[in-house]
């Protein structure tokens, strides 16, 4: 069984999230989303809440888990006995960033990354802009699946 896992922090998780995952369903037997936590940032969403909100984005597909989890991919990846980490690309700004990552991630633990394009309706969604729609008030109905916009806009209500 080769098993792969797609990290990423998924704040919060997009259709474009989405269609990379269905793409890498049908080529791994397992995958394992991964919310992971970025030092780096703040977080727009919690970690549980993304942690769930990935789980009930997924449950389409038989062969995908979901986790979440802090630290180092490549030690993410070795704790599931993953294959291969996969890695979205919508850009060729977001293949130079992820290649230096995965030739780093190769290095240190000799587990392969795999890119998967995303669709091309998809390749201008980003989790940052979606951030910024949200705490505007703005409607990402479109960017996200149904349950990422309903808890979106539960939180937006409860915060007035």
């Amino acid at each position: 069984m080769v098993l792969a896992i797609y990290p990423g922090s998924f704040d919060p998780v997009h259709l474009g999230h989405i269609r990379v995952v269905e793409t890498a369903a049908n080529i791994f037997d397992e995958i394992i989303v991964v919310a992971m936590q970025n030092r780096e940032k703040e977080g727009f969403l919690s970690l549980e809440d993304r942690k769930e909100l990935l789980k009930t984005s997924f449950e389409h597909l038989d062969n995908v888990k979901t986790d979440s989890s802090s630290g180092l991919v490549v030690d993410v990846a070795n704790n599931f006995n993953a294959k291969a980490i996969i890695k979205g690309l919508r850009s060729s700004g977001d293949f130079e960033i992820e290649m230096q990552m995965a030739q780093t991630n190769k290095k240190i633990s000799h587990i392969n990354t795999i890119f998967i394009p995303t669709d091309p309706e998809y390749s201008y969604i980003s989790s940052r802009f979606i951030r910024e729609i949200a705490s505007e008030g703005g409607d990402v109905s479109s960017l996200v699946p149904e349950i990422v916009s309903e808890f979106i806009n539960k939180e937006s209500n409860s915060n007035e």
